[in-house]
């Protein structure tokens, strides 16, 4: 008995998933030879196996030919019942055309995927789950930092307030780029292992802040590692999850809820007890206004504490289809052992199952320079614009890409954009807010912060909906944000106005949810950390746009509010054109 007939059976045994496992064994490539493409085919006729749920794994070794037959035999036994049952199915099928993507990086892509998914959801999965989503919470914390801290920073300094939001969409930027896309270069785990630690650092510096000068360019350093949680935390967490479970990278934003609230509940004590009176005299000394200070210090030991967490506690491992698009196949296999030894389970994969199917194309053997010039040349070519041209290889590709883009940037710039003027519309047209206390401020924060936390639960349920999936629960609640904004503007008194804040925060954690899903799976692995960073460029890009605005604007215009719930509307549309359906689909 050989080792491939050994994997082939023991894969078709693997009846413990979420939904029936199928794989498109066709692989189709004009620029490879045809003796590779029958040595392909030979080592993926397996794949034609469809295990039912419910199915006996079989006791015995069969020929491919007679597995085959019996799995098709099983089907038509169990055909009426089959029907009664709505079934998801998680494809690890060629999602991206033509020759988009390196059909020898497909298949062995297919066999990591296999892999993970026979070790299933265990230890080492869910307690990824739970790192990566500091990811989440930092990214969605530090811009509420910012705006907790912006009245009483204003108060102390006499600056302009867009300046320190500018400062921190410019470092959002540089982060997204830079760790995206070296995330592509040197790997996943260096990325991992410094964006909390360099937010921690610069954010306690900037508690010390003499100046808005000091502040804003702190603020800026900081940001440029809370930039790089997203693109990175989502491509380590999509690279581990088996595909029957790929569905909770929409329910992490749930920790992106948690970070909303986390922020709002620590900032209600200190801000509120520890600042000067908004309404009070011009006057704002130091000395009576620590409370953003204490908050800034109490923020910054909260991400020591979650950094050393990621570092100290939870042994990350590389992403194995990183290390496989890199030619090391051998490290890729390690790292599946590694991680089945974790889970208490074991995994039958070898070295031979990925190299049987053939070589990358950037393996193939030259002789290596072992001088410092050759080390140097070799680091610098791995800056080459193929992770970027891979991601428009085809026109379906390009479409698909393009529109991810035009989503992310329309998002980035109507979220500030409607942040910076609806304070002052709502002023201008008579709305009588009450008591504007910074008891009834926090308060409200809070209550918005808690209603975002079934909203990223609801999302994990709806995109595994077939009438909906990805697209559809994204266009869905896109455009019904777009809505509440558009709505919230007719608010005259605080109730009203927490009300149509309430729905908008629902679903826009819907929306951030989902979106933050189906962007890192349309993209293949070894391209995913520049695709990643490309979309969060351009919703950084757009985002600047909003504080200078507001800077130049008149901001009791009521044009900026409605262009902003418009944008929304208008990217819910754009959703629903995207041509790839993520749905019950391993990603690549």
């Amino acid at each position: 008995m050989n080792s491939s007939t050994s994997w082939s059976t023991m894969m078709s045994e693997v009846v413990n998933y979420h939904a029936p496992f199928r794989v498109n064994q066709k692989v189709s490539s004009t620029s490879k030879s045809s003796s590779s493409q029958l040595k392909l085919h030979a080592a993926f006729n397996w794949r034609n196996i469809n295990i039912l749920e419910g199915a006996s794994p079989s006791p015995c070794l069969h020929h491919p030919d007679t597995t085959n037959a019996m799995s098709v035999k099983k089907m038509n036994d169990d055909k009426a019942g089959s029907q009664a049952k709505e079934k998801v199915q998680a494809l690890t099928e060629n999602t991206f055309m033509d020759d988009a993507v390196d059909p020898i990086y497909q298949a062995k892509a297919r066999i990591l995927n296999n892999a993970i998914q026979e070790i299933g959801m265990g230890r080492y999965q869910w307690g990824l789950f739970v790192v990566t989503g500091f990811g989440w919470l930092a990214d969605n914390l530090w811009p509420i930092v910012t705006g907790l801290i912006l009245a009483p920073v204003v108060k102390e300094f006499g600056f302009l307030g867009p300046y320190l939001q500018l400062g921190q969409s410019v470092g959002l930027l540089v982060g997204a780029v830079f760790w995206g896309v070296g995330s592509d270069v040197w790997g996943r785990k260096i990325s991992f292992n410094i964006t909390l630690l360099i937010t921690a650092i610069f954010a306690v510096a900037a508690g010390g802040s003499p100046n808005s000068v000091a502040l804003c360019s702190l603020a800026a350093v900081w940001s440029i590692g809370v930039g790089g949680n997203l693109p990175v935390d989502s491509a380590i967490f999509l690279e581990f999850v088996p595909a029957s479970h790929q569905y909770l990278l929409t329910v992490l934003s749930i920790w992106w809820a948690f970070g909303q609230l986390v922020g709002s509940l620590i900032a209600w004590p200190l801000i509120g007890n520890f600042s000067c009176e908004l309404t009070g005299p011009s006057n704002c000394p130091r000395s009576a206004n620590q409370g953003w200070r204490y908050f800034l210090f109490t923020m910054g030991g909260l991400m020591f504490l979650l950094w050393g967490i990621r570092f100290f506690v939870f042994k990350l491992h590389e992403s194995p289809k990183y290390l496989m698009g890199r030619g090391r196949d051998e490290a890729a296999v390690e790292v599946v052992h590694r991680v089945a030894e974790h889970n208490g389970t074991t995994s039958t994969l070898s070295l031979e199952h990925l190299r049987e199917v053939g070589l990358l194309s950037s393996e193939d053997s030259k002789e290596l320079d072992t001088s410092a010039k050759g080390a140097v040349s070799r680091q610098l070519q791995k800056f080459d614009a193929g992770h970027v041209t891979s991601l428009f290889a085809t026109r379906k590709l390009a479409y698909s890409t393009s529109l991810l883009i035009t989503l992310w940037a329309f998002i980035g710039l109507a979220f500030p954009l409607y942040n910076a003027f609806v304070t002052y519309y709502l002023a201008t047209r008579g709305a009588d807010f009450g008591d504007g206390s910074l008891y009834i401020t926090y308060r409200n924060q809070v209550i918005l912060s808690v209603i975002g936390v079934p909203g990223a639960l609801l999302a994990g349920y709806m995109v595994e909906l077939p009438i909906l999936g990805r697209r559809g629960t994204l266009a869905i609640f896109t455009a019904l944000t777009g809505v509440f904004i558009l709505v919230s503007t007719t608010a005259r008194t605080s109730n009203a106005l927490l009300g149509w804040n309430c729905a908008y925060s629902f679903t826009s954690n819907v929306m951030y949810g989902v979106l933050y899903a189906i962007t890192p799976e349309l993209f293949p692995t070894k391209d995913r950390g520049t695709g990643n960073a490309i979309v969060a460029a351009a919703n950084r890009v757009f985002g600047i746009m909003a504080p200078i605005i507001a800077l130049y604007a008149d901001l009791t215009s009521s044009v900026p509010i409605f262009i902003a719930g418009a944008i929304f509307v208008v990217a819910g549309v754009i959703a629903l054109l995207l041509p790839f359906e993520s749905r019950g689909r391993a990603s690549l």
